[in-house]
């Protein structure tokens, strides 16, 4: 998937760097216009809580829905900046994308973590037209292929459900049915005092979208378009999962300044509410685990060598905001 997007990313750059002639700069103010979009799609996630990180590991039963509304102005023959705020989720579940029947994939099943992320995304897009439009926008083009590329802020809260009596019969301390925040428990250490990692991770970032997407004009006022947009993230928190794992011990002690001890401690680790046979906690608490996982003995939870990454695909519906242009005033 780096190669694919890594191409796609370079296309668009060079197809903007290409169309910012001097010759854009006869496109008059009487032939540009805007336009307002509403966006129906979908999302899906890359990162740790997969079989590969690549669309061989696509699973429709993973791809959640995705709206948005959208502003675009054409300023040039083949440029228009589009500003987007889109609302999407994404999960990723290991019981669900990876099978205890494959060898290669067993150790995720094992590991037995899942969450949910509602995305907040605000973007600024540079979309580059391959098929250039010099006339007012009743003349645009009927079918145009495009590239875009830009800035994104996103806000995130990577989510993981329990269920009240998963760990009751491991004689460990219960927490109610429910979803529960996984950042403000800090299920890797971030909330231990003395820890190498201290710090929650943040729920603010900054994305790098970019992507490819087709337009068809409808009639004078309406387009529709179909896109594929990838998300660089700079976060490998999106799944609320990244290094090793943490004593569960120290997870539950007056160090740790979690709301909530015994959610830190369960959602650290759930190897043992995946049917195996667990084993006592080396650290002397009553939450069992796998042998292999829950303990920092050289044993990781996810790779932080490679941040999360999302996709945004789906239709968008367009109004042309016919232009008004002012005669001079003569006196």
């Amino acid at each position: 998937m780096r190669k694919i997007c890594t191409l796609v990313l370079l296309l668009t750059i060079t197809m903007t760097l290409m169309s910012t002639d001097a010759d854009a700069q006869r496109f008059t103010l009487r032939k540009r216009y805007a336009s307002v979009g509403v966006h129906l799609g979908a999302m899906n996630y890359f990162g740790d809580i997969v079989p590969e990180p690549d669309f061989t590991s696509l699973r429709f039963k993973s791809t959640r829905p995705n709206i948005g509304i959208s502003y675009t102005y054409r300023y040039f023959p083949r440029i228009s900046v589009r500003t987007s705020l889109h609302w999407g989720r994404i999960i990723g579940d290991d019981a669900k994308s990876a099978s205890q029947n494959e060898s290669e994939n067993l150790p995720r099943f094992k590991r037995n973590l899942s969450f949910r992320n509602d995305i907040k995304e605000l973007s600024a897009v540079a979309i580059v037209d391959l098929f250039e439009n010099r006339q007012t926008y009743r003349r645009r083009p009927d079918f145009v292929p495009y590239g875009f590329v830009g800035v994104a802020v996103i806000h995130h809260n990577p989510k993981a459900y329990y269920e009240s009596g998963s760990h009751a019969g491991l004689g460990a301390a219960d927490i109610p049915t429910g979803w529960y925040e996984l950042q403000p428990l800090g299920t890797e250490g971030q909330q231990i005092e003395g820890s190498d990692n201290p710090d929650p991770y943040k729920r603010v970032q900054i994305a790098i979208p970019f992507g490819l997407g087709v337009r068809y004009k409808i009639d004078r006022y309406w387009d529709l378009s179909f896109e594929v947009g990838w998300r660089k993230t700079f976060t490998d928190y999106l799944d609320d999962t990244s290094t090793g794992y943490v004593n569960k011990s120290d997870l539950l002690s007056n160090a740790n300044k979690s709301p909530n001890r015994n959610a830190s401690a369960i959602f650290s680790d759930r190897s043992a509410e995946g049917g195996f046979t667990p084993v006592p906690d080396p650290s002397g608490t009553p939450y069992k685990h796998l042998e292999g996982y829950g303990t920092p003995a050289n044993q990781m939870r996810g790779d932080r060598t490679d941040d999360d990454w999302y996709i945004v695909s789906g239709v968008s519906l367009n109004y042309i905001l016919t232009p008004r242009i002012r005669s001079p005033k003569f006196r």
